[in-house]
């Protein structure tokens, strides 16, 4: 539950999937497996369907799903009770009263396949991902070669700082850079015109085109820093 709040993710629910007709195991290990699971869910304050014979055959579990922005549910984490396995392989081990019993073995997959991850990403976030997970977050673009020293100077201090950052000093115009920038949803674009160079500042303009006022580049590292909080963490 953590790892999905971190990504954004607030709208949880959770299906256990009880022992189908046909099965391996002892049922009364099916039994405790599944009051096991269901304490779990009820412990993180999830209310918990239960999916009556959809387990494997091997296992009860439980099914995290997600819902995104658009109010459509993917399956994700998947916590799984193997009691094939260790019957497979004879596995035990020296229980407190010096007897060998049998292990319990349970799968974990948190996110499944890393590609349908972050298809479910872009998917939520329409490729506008917050300030931490955005591949870039903030572009250096000047308005004339006059200020190219300067923004180099501006784009090496941002990357020394660990913000994602490129620079854009083509000789275009300043309305087509910034609107170029707001098309890749890069989060901040920072315009570097004379007044700023004078100054050494920026003036940044985030992502959604609201402008902010100017300020020096440690104010705006700061900014970046604070802005990627997450769960508690700085995430950069």
């Amino acid at each position: 539950l953590y790892l999905w709040r971190c990504f954004g993710f607030e709208d949880i629910s959770a299906y256990l999937a009880t022992r189908p007709e046909k099965s391996v195991g002892d049922p009364g290990r099916w039994k405790q497996a599944q009051v096991s699971l269901e304490k779990a869910v009820a412990e993180e304050g999830l209310t918990c369907e239960i999916d009556e014979g959809g387990g494997a055959f091997y296992g009860p579990k439980i099914d995290l799903k997600i819902r995104d922005a658009i109010g459509r549910e993917w399956q994700t984490t998947t916590i799984q009770f193997d009691f094939n396995l260790p019957e497979r392989f004879d596995m035990t081990y020296m229980g407190a009263d010096g007897e060998r019993h049998r292990p319990y073995m349970v799968h974990r997959a948190l996110l499944g396949s890393l590609e349908r991850f972050f298809g479910i990403l872009v998917e939520h976030y329409a490729g506008a991902f917050p300030l931490w997970l955005a591949p870039v977050q903030a572009r250096v673009m000047t308005i004339t070669d006059r200020q190219i020293p300067f923004a180099k100077e501006v784009l090496d201090r941002l990357k020394t700082a660990r913000i994602r950052a490129e620079g854009d000093f083509r000789n275009e115009k300043l309305g087509f850079k910034i609107r170029e920038a707001q098309m890749k949803k890069i989060p901040y674009a920072l315009v570097i015109g004379d007044r700023e160079v004078e100054n050494r500042q920026v003036a940044p303009r985030a992502r959604g085109n609201r402008t902010l006022p100017a300020m020096d580049v440690e104010t705006f590292i700061q900014k970046v820093r604070e802005e990627c909080q997450v769960m508690g963490k700085t995430i950069l």
